[in-house]
């Protein structure tokens, strides 16, 4: 069994602190946790999304307890949509984000089908979102 319970949060590098906040809120809806000022300046922004907090760096923030290649665009994250796969494909149809693949068949980690699609986030990272192929019944 693993001693882990989940995983808190990822921490991302951007380009634009402001505009990739922008993007996770606009499409996700986030509440701001935390954040790392120094001298009046946003170097790092906690963004609770679901039940983890995406920690969003600005590139060359001189914060030195980073990854060893901290790189703006180098993530791949799946995250879980809470709802359908049509709900899905409406909010980001809403939202005008470029769809690369999907929805394809995946399986979730706790090993439930679900529907996927693939797209980008402005800096060029990989989103994945996951909705359960049961989602439909939990809505009701």
């Amino acid at each position: 069994m693993s001693r882990i319970l989940a995983i808190d949060h990822v921490a991302i590098t951007v380009a634009d602190l402001a505009a990739s906040c922008a993007f996770y809120d606009d499409l996700f809806g986030t509440e701001v946790v935390a954040e790392h000022v120094i001298d009046g300046q946003v170097l790092v922004r906690q963004l609770a999304i679901g039940g983890a907090v995406l920690s969003v760096h600005q590139k060359g923030n001189g914060i030195e307890l980073v990854a060893g290649l901290p790189t703006v665009g180098a993530a791949d994250i799946c995250l879980r949509w809470n709802g359908s796969v049509s709900d899905m494909l409406g909010v980001l149809k809403e939202k005008s984000v470029d769809i690369l693949e999907g929805p394809v068949a995946r399986m979730t980690a706790d090993k439930r089908p679900s529907q996927s699609v693939f797209f980008r986030d402005i800096d060029g990272n990989l989103l994945e979102l996951m909705a359960a192929d049961d989602a439909r019944a939990s809505e009701r």
